[in-house]
């Protein structure tokens, strides 16, 4: 099994989308029109990718995570080498927390654009 996509809904898909190139060495594979007159940015690798959706109308905002049915409570992120990754999480301006090593690997948090939380983890 693998999985090819997640679709999230955020303000602006093309900020948002910018973000995770600067930080994951990731590109944009796709982006353009989408459901309802919104627009879509596909971003990610050639194995997978955040299909990143901002409709043509304003968002309500974000509910406590791990208290809503189907809730999105965070994406997790294999990366390499994870203090370089952390150091640009943090030039970026975001505040990482939660970190653990643990087997088969270590991890950190941190809320991203939107308020989106992504885990890091590496198994390097």
């Amino acid at each position: 099994m693998k999985l090819e996509h997640i679709n999230i809904t955020v303000p602006d898909a093309k900020a948002h989308a910018a973000v995770l190139v600067s930080l994951f060495d990731w590109h944009v594979r796709w982006q353009g029109t989408a459901l309802d007159d919104g627009f879509t940015v596909h971003v990610g690798t050639d194995d997978g990718y955040l299909a990143l959706y901002s409709p043509p109308w304003e968002l309500t905002g974000i509910e406590r995570r791990y208290h809503q049915r189907a809730g999105m409570n965070h994406i997790g992120v294999v990366v390499d080498d994870i203090e370089a990754t952390e150091a640009r999480v943090k030039a970026a301006g975001f505040t990482t927390h939660s970190h653990a090593d643990y087997e088969p690997g270590r991890r950190f948090y941190f809320d991203g654009p939107d308020d989106v939380e992504y885990e890091v983890v590496s198994y390097a």
